[in-house]
């Protein structure tokens, strides 16, 4: 998926857990298979070209593809499946995959699982007694330091992902125009339960701008914000303070 995924796991049985820990690398890389638009055997390229359909691909080609038109839905097109008029899902598969991976170590009876895909991280169970999982947020403004430090207690579940310019440039993209979006921020970090969703949010929030972005974020369900525009402005939903620590 061109990036790099990192497990930092803990408890559970150490034969359960390595074997479960394997299944879920292996997975990862049978995703990137399935998926990745920059293979022209993929089933996503192949889809594509027109030589398959969707029920000749592996069940999780549907599956996926209904979780981007969810998406779609609920931001009100400002998050899409399509490139320059081309279906790609990449902007949900990343967070789908780590969010998957985390949860088979869980059920293979891990205690405490983080999953960093990218930057973007899902979160379950607890790493210790007592200790909550923390995720700094990178201040996209000052290379090396922390706009933030989201805390998951009290959370049996939490997940982070940020979308923004800082790291890959002008990558994302304003479905409205298939163009790059241009707006006044330089990042956004949303927090919620589940990976697959944050991820999504992030970058539809990012292409809205700073003000229809904090607006809906807002809106949702269980999902809190960091907003960090060019001009150094901090924007948060109401309730991120509560996760801060």
């Amino acid at each position: 998926m061109g990036t790099v995924f990192s497990f930092d796991v803990r408890g559970g049985e150490p034969g359960a857990v390595r074997t479960a820990l394997e299944e879920a690398v292996t997975r990862l890389h049978r995703v990137d298979e399935v998926f990745s638009t920059y293979r022209e055997d993929s089933q996503i390229s192949r889809l594509v070209r027109g030589e398959i359909t969707v029920e000749e691909c592996d069940p999780e080609v549907a599956e996926v593809l209904e979780l981007g038109a969810e998406a779609e839905r609920v931001s009100d097109g400002w998050f899409s499946t399509r490139y320059e008029g081309r279906l790609d899902p990449t902007g949900i598969v990343k967070g789908w995959a780590a969010e998957h991976a985390a949860r088979r170590l869980a059920a293979a009876g891990a205690s405490g699982v983080s999953v960093n895909g990218g930057g973007d991280v899902q979160l379950l169970g607890v790493p210790g007694p007592h200790r909550p999982w923390r995720v700094g947020v990178s201040d996209p403004l000052r290379p090396g330091t922390l706009a933030a430090v989201i805390s998951a207690a009290g959370a049996d579940e939490l997940a982070v992902a940020t979308s923004g310019t800082a790291e890959r440039g002008a990558h994302i993209v304003d479905p409205r125009t298939g163009r790059s979006a241009v707006t006044d921020l330089v990042a956004v970090t949303v927090v919620g339960p589940r990976l697959t969703w944050v991820d999504a949010w992030a970058t539809a929030a990012f292409a809205m701008g700073s003000r229809a972005g904090l607006d809906w974020l807002e809106s949702l369900p269980d999902v809190e914000a960091l907003l960090i525009t060019a001009g150094d402005e901090v924007r948060c939903t109401g309730g991120l303070a509560r996760r801060l620590g």
